[in-house]
């Protein structure tokens, strides 16, 4: 079941940043009362009540044809195709300005949920100021204060009222769900169509050509699975989007619903920073992963060049220690056969439980061969561990004292475990608790 998106759209400097990192309670956004501070749309999760959903703060919406504020009104539009609901927040000190009639606009042709905020009411006296705003024909204005927080709670409930209904997607607990991230134009496309041996999706050299996620369930070798790709970018008419920036929700999307996560590389141009970061969703929601190298083929080959790739690849994605490496060319299909056994081990190994009196005695092993610290003075002490959960397996290893686990030994542990039972292909992930 995806997480419902929420994108806070509006003019510039009406506050938009300010709510928003009071949604996802920390400091994300920048905030500064300058007009266009925020060009680029941020993503993040927050919480009301009991639902989890994604929250967009866009750079704001704003007329003129030079190049910075057409690519933010870019950005603005694609949040907006992107939500199932919208903030239009304006601001109360103002009243409704044209550019704020110029913004419900774009909203009335979105055909999308608005709920309207009017930020900055600050006190009492200013809410008679929220009525104007009726005029803008979206419904109720909601008064908030995004510098002191006031108001969130009912614009919230207002909003989660407008959620799509979570629907379970009947796909059987033993199919393996897996997904292609990456850059716009690194072959997602292509290793679809050379793994399903069709043609199922359009595949061009111009990136962005895949507009949304596109499930498709296949059978290979009697295992069920579902390969999900991901446009990396979108076009809008004749303005296209930087393709460094916003691949990201669509990442974020396909990423939710997978078991196995494959990160596509490039390799006729190389590492890019936004490879890593898209990577970096991966490892940060627990799921599999598997580093793909595609269009190797491109590659002038010597006797060092995958080992030289792979250093490349493990100085890059030191957080991504554990997961394969396979290289390949969707174009030629030379190499894809290796692919599905990868992604068949890391799904396997991603939720794999193992029993505890194996795991403690490897544990005790790791003890004897590595005695835990003393900080201060005073010794570390493990007494027993155990597996809580998968998808990723996580360990909880009971001590005298948590603080006294230092990232260090649990990353000694973490190498312990993984030695003696694979994983390879999954993060794992070991918490410290106090035996009670």
């Amino acid at each position: 079941m995806r997480k419902s998106v929420v994108a806070i759209v509006g003019r510039p400097n009406v506050g938009k940043s300010t709510i928003f990192n009071r949604l996802v309670g920390e400091r994300i956004s920048i905030v500064e009362d300058t007009p266009g501070v925020t060009r680029d749309r941020i993503y993040a999760e927050a919480e009301w009540l009991t639902t989890r959903f994604n929250v967009i703060d866009t750079g704001g919406i704003e007329l003129g044809d030079e190049p910075l504020l057409v690519q933010m009104r870019e950005q603005a539009n694609v949040a907006i195709d992107e939500a199932d609901v919208i903030i239009f927040m304006v601001n109360g000190r103002d009243g409704i300005t044209g550019a704020d009639e110029e913004v419900a606009k774009i909203l009335y042709k979105s055909n999308k949920p608005v709920v309207l905020a009017v930020n900055k009411v600050d006190n009492p006296e200013m809410r008679e100021n929220i009525y104007e705003f009726y005029s803008l024909g979206f419904g109720e204005p909601f008064p908030i204060s995004g510098t002191h927080g006031l108001g969130l709670g009912d614009l919230l409930d207002e909003a989660v009222k407008h959620f799509p209904e979570k629907v379970q997607e009947e796909i059987d607990d033993e199919t393996i769900r897996f997904s292609l991230i990456g850059r716009p134009n690194v072959g997602k496309s292509s290793l679809v169509n050379s793994l399903l041996g069709q043609e199922r999706v359009i595949v061009s050299n111009v990136a962005g050509t895949t507009r949304d996620a596109i499930d498709t369930p296949f059978t290979k070798d009697g295992r069920d699975y579902v390969i999900i790709d991901t446009a990396g970018m979108r076009k809008r008419g004749k303005v296209y989007e930087n393709t460094e920036r916003y691949s990201i929700m669509r990442a974020l999307k396909a990423i939710e619903r997978s078991d196995v996560v494959l990160t596509l590389i490039d390799a006729e141009t190389g590492i890019q920073e936004q490879d890593k970061k898209i990577a970096g969703y991966a490892h940060e929601a627990g799921k599999a992963v598997i580093i793909v190298v595609n269009k190797w083929d491109t590659m002038e080959i010597k006797e060092n060049t995958m080992k030289e790739f792979e250093d490349k690849v493990r100085s890059n994605f030191r957080f991504l220690d554990y997961a394969p490496i396979v290289y390949l060319s969707a174009k030629t299909k030379k190499r894809t056969h290796t692919l599905i056994p990868r992604v068949v081990e890391a799904s396997e190994n991603h939720a794999k439980r193992v029993q505890t009196n194996i795991l403690n005695e490897v544990i005790m092993d790791a003890l004897a061969m590595n005695p835990a610290p003393s900080i201060k003075g005073q010794p570390l002490k493990i007494f027993y561990a155990a597996q809580v959960s998968v998808k990723p397996p996580t360990f909880v290893v009971f001590v005298n004292e948590p603080e006294l686990m230092h990232f260090t030994y649990e990353r000694f542990l973490e190498n312990r475990i993984r030695e003696a039972f694979g994983f390879e292909g999954t993060p794992i992930k070991i918490y410290a608790r106090k035996r009670k």
